[in-house]
């Protein structure tokens, strides 16, 4: 069984963390991959100075959501004896969750309830709503 565990940096991202290590003790034999996806939208027009400056700060961050985000919870699940693996990824979060889930031939996805801007969710629809009705596999929201 593998299950993917989307975090987002906040308290929802550890809820989510929480329940996911919760299951996958149940389980037994279970593998964790950890996934923080920064936003990022491929529709932007520049100038190769500012492709190559935008490459650049892209990798910053991975790198700082690696340290900040990814390590700290990869460290928490293996002194607890949890078989997990992390990754950050650029992209829509919803759709890159359920591509990862896709490739890495996951069972299900676990993401925490996020509070998005009331305005911001109507016209756009929240990540986890999308997630929700487009994923290729059984997802969990945790409250």
């Amino acid at each position: 069984m593998k299950l993917i565990i989307g975090l987002d940096g906040h308290g929802s991202g550890e809820r989510a963390l929480t329940f996911g290590q919760n299951l996958a003790a149940t389980m037994g034999s279970c593998e964790l991959l950890i996934v923080y996806v920064i936003e990022w939208s491929p529709f932007s027009f520049q100038t190769p100075e500012e492709n190559a400056e935008r490459h650049k700060r892209r990798e910053e961050e991975i790198s700082l959501a690696m340290e900040r985000v990814i390590t700290p919870a990869l460290e928490a699940l293996k002194k607890a004896g949890m078989n997990a693996q992390g990754m950050v990824r650029h992209g829509n979060v919803a759709d890159t969750l359920n591509a990862i889930a896709s490739d890495e031939k996951a069972d299900q996805i676990i993401v925490g309830r996020t509070s998005e801007g009331a305005i911001a969710s109507r016209i756009f629809g929240s990540v986890t709503a999308n997630l929700v009705m487009h994923a290729d596999v059984p997802v969990t929201v945790v409250a």
